[in-house]
């Protein structure tokens, strides 16, 4: 698989990562351990180099998971994997609370690298900003990390433009995470000329809006207890109903490329910018295989174009979060 360079400071990743929470939190129950594990080593086998995680994952599972999987390999691979969420004060078993004070952080990286089996975090980021700590101040306990050779590099997630700023000019930022798909580009205007201004790369979660573009997904599907799309107001029924016609594009294109809805998906974002990652998720070898075909997929500037005139038609239905949840993004 092609390489890409994320960030001005050396860290080289796959094309495509593959983003493991799924295998452990999110989407209902927690996938078999040994079939995870298959699907992790199949990635390496595929070429794939980055790999993400968090300790608020499962709690803590998912990390315990990608550490077993990617234990012969670690030194073939990046793990990225994040600080910032801590246990509810009301409810403990919920991980809804903010914590990235810098003692905090300390204590997350000291953990998460015996999870990983680790000796350096090759990437280390907050997960969500805390309005309550400085980011200056979050920016200087991972400069303290780097200096002690604990971390490689720090990245931000779902941060706004001025923070994003703020934290670089304390310790640079190598990458932001943030949702970004054919159907979440509210980043394009504001801060791709920032990051693309620092020399920070993005990888690109939920890449394939959480299933939906991958056309596997109508109105009729029901989710398990526990996954996060039964709250997402993008997933209501009508909702769902409303934005098959993004998917009617993509099939559209996929059948002129005899390709599927998700790999011309992805094709699209590794066509936006040379520093743009995805990390699709998957807890399924076959998708797995589907997903890392598609950086073999070059679009040209004309599909590009045809592409952009036909989505710019289609108004995406619902917000991407509930309301609470949103607002604990682009700070």
């Amino acid at each position: 698989m092609q390489k890409r360079k994320i960030g001005n400071n050396g860290l080289e990743v796959s094309a495509l990562g593959l983003g493991c929470m799924g295998m452990s939190y999110g989407y209902g129950p927690a996938g078999d351990k040994k079939e995870m594990i298959a699907v992790i080593r199949a990635a390496v086998e595929q070429g794939v180099t980055l790999f993400d995680t968090a300790e608020a994952y499962g709690p803590f599972t998912n990390e315990e998971l990608v550490g077993e999987a990617l234990a012969p390999f670690k030194e073939q691979v990046i793990i990225a994997t994040k600080f910032g969420f801590a246990p509810g004060a009301n409810d403990p078993s919920r991980w809804s609370d903010l914590n990235s004070r810098p003692e905090h952080i300390k204590q997350v990286a000291e953990a998460s690298l015996k999870r990983l089996k680790v000796e350096v975090l090759d990437l280390f980021y907050q997960h969500r900003v805390d309005p309550n700590v400085p980011i200056e101040d979050v920016a200087g306990a991972v400069k303290d990390l780097i200096q002690e050779g604990k971390v490689k590099h720090f990245g931000l997630s779902e941060a706004g433009a001025q923070t994003i700023r703020r934290a670089h000019a304390v310790q640079p930022v190598t990458a932001l995470q943030s949702e970004y798909s054919l159907w979440t580009r509210k980043h394009e205007a504001d801060i791709f000329p920032v990051i693309e201004e620092l020399g920070i790369g993005l990888v690109a979660f939920s890449p394939l809006g959480k299933g939906f573009l991958t056309g596997k997904i109508d109105e009729n599907t029901k989710f398990a207890a526990g996954d996060i799309r039964n709250i997402l107001p993008r997933y209501t029924e009508e909702a769902r109903i409303a934005n098959k016609a993004l998917l009617d594009l993509l099939q559209q294109f996929a059948e002129k490329r005899n390709a599927t809805p998700a790999q011309i998906a992805l094709a699209w974002i590794l066509a936006q910018k040379p520093w743009i990652v995805p990390i699709p998720g998957t807890t399924k070898l076959h998708r797995l295989a589907e997903n890392n075909g598609a950086a073999a997929i070059e679009l040209s500037s004309d599909e590009l174009c045809d592409i952009e005139a036909a989505a710019s038609k289609i108004k995406i239905e619902g917000e991407r979060y509930p309301e609470n949840l949103e607002k604990r993004t682009g700070l």
